[in-house]
């Protein structure tokens, strides 16, 4: 039997988008939290960059979210994440960067940043000017969604893809933290509780950080 261990970050986007894709194929993994802003040694002897999440599977230590993702759908192909239509393909990496670069840029930098990553490294209030540029950013994409949903059964077509995992780990974090405004985009809502009523999604759901308490409705599969 293969053994996984996953070092994660329980609010890190990456390493949720890891979690959920071994959740959809449902592999076995043992996970271990890393507090990676103290950037302990045994975690920067695994990554020297010190980003999470890093697995390791049977001994192959495997860094960040793309090589993980990459490696589970070469070597766990059922079910595959990134669609068996080579358009669909294309569309769920074109998205999945999205996620990863201007919406982790535009939206998850200020959010994060302020809401999260200050208190967990104790760089005092949130600044009120970045919290806006951040949420105002955040409708921005939201709408784009929207269109997106509105005339597709998944983001990156007619099946659930990475692109939906990596849009739904972004938004959960950000809706741990209560800043998703989730009735202005009816669309986006309903295609965020279908991915909360997954089996897969269920241990991000119960996800808890000392002295960041998630907003009341964020494990509410009928919020």
């Amino acid at each position: 039997m293969t053994e996984r261990i996953l070092h994660h970050f329980p609010l890190d986007p990456a390493s949720r988008q890891v979690r959920l894709a071994l959740g959809e194929k449902r592999l076995p993994f043992t996970e271990q939290t890393v507090r990676y802003w103290e950037q302990p040694d045994a975690f920067l002897d695994l990554n020297a960059s010190g980003v999470t999440p890093v697995m390791v599977e049977d001994g192959l230590v495997l860094c960040e979210s793309r090589t993980i993702l990459d490696h589970l759908e070469e070597t766990c192909p059922e079910p595959p994440l990134l669609g068996r239509d080579p358009q669909e393909r294309a569309e769920a990496r074109r998205l999945v960067l999205w996620f990863d670069r201007k919406f982790d840029l535009e939206v998850a930098g200020f959010l994060l940043h302020e809401k999260m990553e200050k208190r967990l490294l104790g760089l005092g209030a949130p600044d009120l000017a970045a919290l806006r540029q951040g949420r105002e950013s955040l409708r921005h994409h939201l709408a784009y969604l929207e269109a997106l949903l509105s005339a597709r059964d998944w983001l990156a077509g007619r099946r659930l893809s990475l692109a939906d995992f990596a849009a739904a780990a972004y938004l959960s974090v950000i809706d741990y933290l209560g800043d998703v405004p989730w009735d202005g985009y009816p669309t986006v809502k309903t295609w965020y509780m279908k991915l909360k009523s997954r089996p897969a999604f269920r241990p991000i759901l119960a996800d808890r950080w000392p002295g960041l308490a998630p907003a009341a409705h964020y494990d509410d599969l009928d919020f």
